[in-house]
Formats: C-alpha cells, sequence, structure tokens
C-alpha cells in the first residue's frame, strides 16, 4: 500500500486536499493531508514565531505516524511552497520516503529560503532583508478572491471552490519564507516526479528546451530517476482536477513518467540545428555584443535586427548570436539586400528582462549609427522568449521602425513567471502600436501556455486596430525554423521576410 503525504502551498491547509485525497483513498492509498502551523486553522497569536522549521517538524510528525513495518511505501507531495518543509522532511527521514512529488512547485536549495520561489518579482524585492525579532509576528495576509492570480494561475477552478479556498485563507507567517532551508543532501538520491501545470506556464517542452540551453540549474533532471506529468490546467489542480490528478499520484508512485533527454544523448537541441533555408555566407562583423551581417550592395541599406529568446543561461555556449538559427536569419535578410544583425543580450534569468531589453536599445542605437545602415528603416524581429521585449516598441515606435516581426513569441508573461503587473506585457503594449506593421508567425503545435499568450495578443491587436498580419505554420513547432524543416516551414520563413522588406521599403 503506498501512504501520500500531501502537502499544501501558502495560505492554504489540509481542505485543498479533500476530493484528490477522496479519490486516492477509494483507489486503496493511505492519505494524510498535513496541517501546516498557522494554515491549518490556528489563530496567529497562537503561532507567533512559526517558521519553515515548524513547519518541517509538522510534516516529520505525519512521516512517524505512518507505519511503514507494515509495508507501506511514503510518497510525499508537496504544492508550491509546500515543497520546502517536504523536501526538508523527507531530508531528516529519508530512509522512510520512497519518492518525492513536486507539484507544480520550484526546485528548492540548501541554504535558498522559500522566499526565492515567491513568483512575483517586487514581493520579493520588498521583502528580501527583513529578518529578525521584529519579524516574528509579521505575517503576508492572504489573497481576496481576485488576487490569487498573483500567485498561480486560477485555470479550472470553479466558482464555488475558489470562494472557498479564500474563506479558509490563512495569513502565511513570515519567517516559513525568510528562513533559509537547511538540506544535509540525505535526500538527493530519492526518485523524484515533477507534476507540471500548463495553464501556470510550465511544460515538460518548456524545461527540456531549457535542459537543451545547457542550464546548470537543470541538468539534474535528466537523472533516470526523475520523471514528469503535465496537467492541462492552473496552479491549484487539486481544485480544478482533483480526479485527475489523484490519477497522475498514483502513476508517479508506481514509477511512471516522462523522462528528460540528457544533452548530447540524442539529436542537437533545437537552438543548435540547422536553419531550414540555404542562406548565402555573407560577410560578418562583429562589435561587442552585436554581430552585422552585410549585404553586396552599394550605399546605406535598412536593416533587421533579429532578437533571441531565452532565458539562457549566462554559461551557456555557444552564445545565441552564434546559434545556427539566427545567423541563418541574419544571412537571409543580408542575401535579400539588408543588413542582417543579431546580438546577445543578458536574459539569463527571468528577471533580466530589464537589462536584456536595454541591451536590445544599445544594439539598436549602434545599428542605426552606422553609416552602413539607413537609421529611419530597422525592422525589430523577436523570437521565442524575447517576444515580451517587443512590449517597449509596440507601445511607442519610434518613426524609424518600420516593421516589427515575432516569431513562435512569448507575448504576455507566463503566469508563473511573477510579471503580470511589469512593463514587459505585449499583450497591454499593442494599445499603443498606432500604424505599425506587426508580422506574427504562429506555429500550430505550439506548447499550450505560450500558444495561449498569442491567441491573447491577436485579440488585443484585433481590439485596438494594430496593424496586424498572422502567417500561420500548421504543423510547425516551437523553434519550427531548425525542428521542422518542411516545405510548410520554409515557405512561411519566407512569407514573414518578404512582409518586413516591404514594409522596410515603403
Amino acid at each position: 500500500m503506498t501512504a501520500f503525504i500531501l502537502v499544501s502551498g501558502m495560505f492554504t491547509g489540509p481542505h485543498v486536499w479533500e476530493d484528490t485525497a477522496a479519490q486516492l483513498a477509494s483507489e486503496g492509498a493511505e492519505v494524510h493531508a498535513v496541517g501546516l502551523t498557522g494554515l491549518d486553522g490556528h489563530r496567529a497569536a497562537e503561532t507567533a514565531g512559526t517558521d519553515l522549521e515548524t513547519h518541517i517538524a509538522d510534516v516529520l510528525a505525519v512521516i512517524d505516524s505512518v507505519d511503514t513495518a507494515a509495508g507501506r511505501e511514503i510518497v510525499l507531495v508537496g504544492h508550491d511552497y509546500g515543497i520546502h518543509p517536504a523536501l526538508g522532511a523527507a531530508d531528516r527521514r529519508a530512509k522512510l520516503i520512497d519518492r518525492i512529488v513536486y507539484l507544480d512547485s520550484g526546485m528548492p536549495q540548501d541554504g535558498v529560503p522559500a522566499l526565492a520561489a515567491v513568483p512575483d518579482h517586487s514581493l520579493r524585492e520588498e521583502l528580501t532583508g527583513t529578518a529578525g525579532a521584529d519579524e516574528i509576528h509579521r505575517e503576508l495576509p492572504s489573497p481576496a478572491r481576485d488576487e490569487w492570480q498573483r500567485w498561480g494561475s486560477t485555470a479550472g477552478i470553479p466558482d464555488a471552490a475558489l470562494d472557498r479556498l479564500t474563506a479558509l485563507a490563512a495569513p502565511q507567517p513570515l519567517r516559513t519564507l525568510l528562513q533559509p532551508l537547511r538540506l544535509t543532501g540525505a535526500a538527493a538520491s530519492l526518485p523524484i516526479t515533477g507534476v507540471l501545470c500548463n495553464g501556470n506556464g510550465a511544460s515538460i517542452e518548456l524545461i527540456q528546451m531549457r535542459v537543451g540551453f545547457g542550464d546548470p540549474a537543470l541538468q539534474a533532471l535528466t537523472d533516470p530517476r526523475v520523471t514528469f506529468f503535465e496537467l492541462p490546467t492552473g496552479h491549484w489542480p487539486m481544485l480544478s482536477l482533483p480526479a485527475e490528478l489523484a490519477d497522475v499520484l498514483l502513476r508517479a508512485a508506481a514509477g511512471g513518467g516522462h523522462r528528460l533527454v540528457p544533452p548530447g544523448s540524442a539529436e542537437p537541441p533545437a537552438h543548435l540545428r540547422p536553419f531550414l533555408l540555404d542562406v548565402p555566407d555573407v560577410p560578418r562583423e562583429r562589435t561587442g555584443n552585436v554581430d552585422l551581417y552585410l549585404p553586396v550592395a552599394e550605399g546605406p541599406r535598412p536593416a533587421v535586427v533579429f532578437v533571441h529568446g531565452g532565458p539562457v543561461p549566462a554559461e551557456a555556449r555557444p552564445t545565441p548570436r552564434d546559434w545556427p538559427g539566427l545567423r541563418g536569419y541574419a544571412r537571409y535578410a543580408a542575401g535579400q539586400g539588408v543588413v542582417g544583425v543579431t546580438l546577445d543580450h543578458r536574459l539569463h534569468d527571468l528577471a533580466d528582462y530589464k537589462r536584456a531589453a536595454a541591451d536590445v536599445a544599445a544594439a539598436v542605437e549602434l545599428v542605426r549609427a552606422d553609416p552602413r545602415v539607413e537609421a529611419d528603416r530597422v525592422a525589430l524581429w523577436f523570437l521565442s522568449g524575447g517576444g515580451l521585449i517587443a512590449a517597449d516598441w509596440l507601445r511607442r515606435p519610434p518613426a524609424w521602425l518600420r516593421c516589427l516581426a515575432a516569431s513562435y513569441p512569448i507575448l504576455a508573461p507566463l503566469p508563473n513567471w511573477g510579471l503580470l503587473d511589469s512593463r514587459f506585457h505585449p499583450v497591454d503594449a499593442v494599445a499603443g502600436a498606432g500604424t505599425l506593421p506587426i508580422v506574427v508567425t504562429r506555429v500550430g503545435r505550439e506548447m499550450p501556455e505560450i500558444a495561449a499568450t498569442v491567441e491573447e495578443f491577436l485579440a488585443a491587436s484585433t481590439e485596438y486596430g494594430a496593424n496586424l498580419e498572422v502567417i500561420d505554420v500548421p504543423n510547425g513547432r516551437h523553434s519550427f525554423d531548425t525542428v521542422d524543416p518542411t516545405e510548410e516551414s520554409r515557405e512561411a520563413v519566407r512569407r514573414a521576410m518578404r512582409s518586413v522588406l516591404a514594409h522596410l521599403a515603403a
């Protein structure tokens, strides 16, 4: 028999697990939903001083209550913040735990407080460094009904369940977020399963892509003891898809799930595969972080600046401007008689969009100042996660910007990125685009969490009367320009380039 120990996230208690627990029990499992001190109905006055170690002790007490001598296998499930006390307890009882399930949660590290996993960047900055005796009674207020989105997507939660979630929510003791998690590494060899919620911005494909970039923080996820499942819902699947979550937990306990492909073990990752078109070998000039691909032409020429996606780890080699796809686009542009431009910007983490946008702006000014470039005829072409940077140019398009293109872009921050109120929100920015020509290449087999942002952008563009052209690649995937070298894909790239060049010439 499997004993599931369920640890809920911020502001919530055992009540969120009721439907999933009942489904697990109906399948013969033993189920324990942990009541974390301060989040289980106790008044704040009774829980002063509650910190992460308090919650770890709460989980330990439940682990110790399970009769493992009777052959029960313990599967420890942590949702959101709950993975921190769950992992802390597993570290202290590693010999009793058979599997850890990360339910739409981060990856806690030794010495790092749970605050680092809070999606809201502004809140993290506000609370960073607050510690000490004067914090002992402080709490983070529980969300109002319309504030839950700040903590994760509420997609799929029935209205009645959202009402109940709000009514039963409790303030989060601040010290639970500020106290660093301490791990000895005793649980490092335990099998783990990640359950990702597409509606909150997570997917197996997205993680595999980041693994392919060489992100060192994710390499451990390619261990064969690590498996993954996806659920097509928001951040609280125990409320939106309780039966489906129970089924996934049972399959996880049995060792099922998808396994990631380690870098170098199969075909190259998408960003290192060849560009899908044959393009001319044109001269390249490198200045700092910017490369110019120069056409064989007299006099100043228009320019197309290609902005790569990310986040890309700072240690990744080659850097994006040397990726075959980026080089291919720039050489293709140069072969058509315009200056193709690539650059490396510093989008290494989700908190880096401001400095990445500054890098792009500086590169554009460098390009426009080059005497071989027509300064008043420039196009910007954004790819993948670079799409969010387009917001600055959509909001107030300068006169010299003749076209803005985006291929398989992310056009709104994913819910778990913590950027909902940031300036990097093209869906909102398109209201100011005016007559700026916008060319979006949309792939039909896009990751669902990214496809949702594209559809939101298209709807907003229609609402605001934007000058939008959509080029569809029905059978294309994310990074179709390297992973899907079909005639359909080639024609989509050709058509997008033709459109951009036409706007540059107008």
